[in-house]
């Protein structure tokens, strides 16, 4: 009996011999860039693996935190800042706290305490005041009520922020620091530089839906007289915020602020809930801006989609947007459309916002786009998407926030089931109380969505962002470099440097092969057992 068994496992050694021999000659007789492939993908499978494991072992924050997510392309600047930064501000530079909203407020009267009031420093130091304000300021403790909804929340939150204009700098360190955090390298930011400025110039103009004689009336009056001062205060602005961004982190010295290396770049944001006059002239502004100011990549409409003027004027919109992209030469478009669902608005309006963006609009990628299933010949539009390369950019938390959609339910499982490109993105993670990472563990544990597809989700994010160049993925020597994870050959070094897009991209890259060389599952030392 004890012979058998020796006999047993001497067979068993020869056959885990035999096959150990047998995979060692498999490898020797693969050509060496085969390997390489193959060790790249292996440790991508093993990334999978770790990613699993976290999941169940309570790490899966910090696997997504240290997780390469290329870059936030749809994000708000002044929906991205937490309210306690607000507050802390506004307290600093002297601004007052109307406790009936609560809001923050500039002074109108010699006091706070003139119009009743409290300084935003007094309000700060009560901690039910500052409670209180936290979540007027943010959905945070939010509970649907009668009349209340998730959408009135989100979007009531902006009227009651104030700030200083030089703060912008302020914003860009807070939401860069963040980023740096979370192992983001790029950050699209939809900001209004210029607005207050435009109401004296086209307040009580009138047009008449003649889109080339209402151009010549506005740029023949006041507004156009002011567009170069208006650019170059624009412009003035963006130099200032940054320059102060750096200093706040640091930049440049020792002990530099892991944001100094995030990329930050700007989308001009139209506010469309205006009458005609002062949506055009916002967009004309955007125009002249993304020719003049390389910070200043794309535009895009913002407010809620199913606001009164909005619905009323969104064909009229996208008219203006052609108007100006065939008279004024192409710009990059990204356009909110389709963040709308059965029940917020009209059944009608669900049925073209997507489509018209796209083919009227000129968007190259639509945010939200949650209304897609309700769209006329919606799988022709979802095939066009793919097939044009016009991504989407999913916003999660802001999703079931706002209209209630989330899990099975979003339509990003038609988006992936009818492969059209897209990417995570937070919307605004500072009234959400949220951050990239968070989106990336919510997609994993709604979508089951695993690791390949996670780092294709990152790498989208570069791809389709507006920066200027061509794909890292549209040279044939580079796409060797990264599937073989051999540093750039003279070649495809030679083509980064024509490319600001690319250059960025194959930082993802390396930086993704650090991180997957890096993730194991641990080895158990000792259990809680014991």
């Amino acid at each position: 009996m004890r012979d058998g068994k020796i006999s047993l496992i001497r067979q068993a050694v020869r056959a885990m011999l035999g096959g150990l021999v047998a995979s060692l000659l498999v490898v020797a007789a693969t050509p060496a860039g085969a390997q390489d492939d193959d060790q790249r993908a292996v440790k991508a499978r093993m990334a999978g693996s770790a990613l699993s494991w976290a999941a169940e072992n309570g790490r899966l924050r910090q696997f997504m935190e240290a997780f390469p997510k290329g870059g936030d392309i749809h994000s708000h600047l002044r929906g991205a800042i937490y309210a306690e930064s607000w507050l802390e501000w506004a307290a600093a530079d002297g601004l007052c706290a109307d406790m009936s909203v609560p809001a923050l407020r500039f002074k109108v009267k010699d006091s706070c305490a003139a119009s009743g009031w409290l300084t935003a420093g007094e309000a700060q130091a009560n901690e039910d005041h500052r409670r209180e304000l936290i979540n007027s300021l943010s959905n945070r403790s939010y509970v649907p009520t009668l009349n209340w909804s998730g959408h009135n929340d989100f979007f009531a939150t902006f009227a009651r922020i104030s700030a200083s204009p030089k703060r912008l700098g302020d914003q860009l360190a807070n939401v860069a620091a963040r980023a740096g955090r979370q192992n983001i390298l790029y950050l699209e930011l939809m900001e209004t530089i210029i607005l207050p400025e435009l109401f004296p110039l086209l307040s009580g103009v009138q047009l008449s839906s003649d889109l080339a004689a209402d151009y010549q009336t506005l740029m023949s009056g006041p507004f156009g007289q002011a567009m170069p001062t208006l650019v170059a205060s624009a412009r003035t602005q963006i130099a200032a915020a940054r320059a102060r961004k750096d200093q706040l982190l640091r930049c440049g010295t020792a002990n530099a602020d892991a944001g100094c290396g995030v990329k930050i770049r700007f989308l001009h944001q139209v506010i469309r809930e205006f009458e005609p006059a002062m949506v055009y002239g916002q967009m004309i502004l955007g125009w002249a801006l993304m020719k003049d100011e390389p910070m200043m990549l794309g535009m895009n409409l913002v407010a809620p989609e199913d606001g009164r003027v909005a619905l009323r004027d969104y064909k009229l919109h996208m008219r203006m947007i052609d108007h100006l992209y065939t008279n004024l030469g192409p710009r990059n478009v990204a356009l909110h459309a389709g963040e709308l669902t059965m029940g917020l608005v009209r059944p009608k309006q669900l049925t073209f916002h997507i489509r018209d963006a796209i083919e009227v609009g000129h968007a190259k990628r639509i945010g939200h786009g949650i209304a897609v299933g309700y769209e006329r010949d919606s799988e022709g539009l979802l095939k066009k998407m793919a097939q044009e390369g016009i991504m989407v950019e999913i916003n999660l938390t802001s999703n079931d926030t706002i209209l209630g959609v989330k899990g099975k339910d979003h339509p990003l499982v038609l988006y992936r089931d009818m492969l059209v490109p897209y990417a995570l993105s937070t919307d605004d993670e500072g009234v959400s109380r949220i951050d990239l990472t968070h989106e990336y563990m919510r997609l994993y544990t709604e979508h089951r969505v695993p690791y390949f597809e996670l780092r294709h989700s990152a790498r989208n994010s570069l791809t389709y962002s507006f920066l200027p160049g061509d794909s890292l993925w549209e040279s044939e020597a580079c796409k060797k470099d990264v599937e073989t994870g051999a540093q750039a050959g003279a070649e495809c070094a030679a083509f980064l440097e024509t490319s600001e897009k690319a250059k960025l991209q194959w930082e993802l890259e390396e930086r993704l092969r650090v991180f997957e060389d890096e993730r194991r599952i641990p080895e158990r030392k000792r259990t809680s057992f014991k």
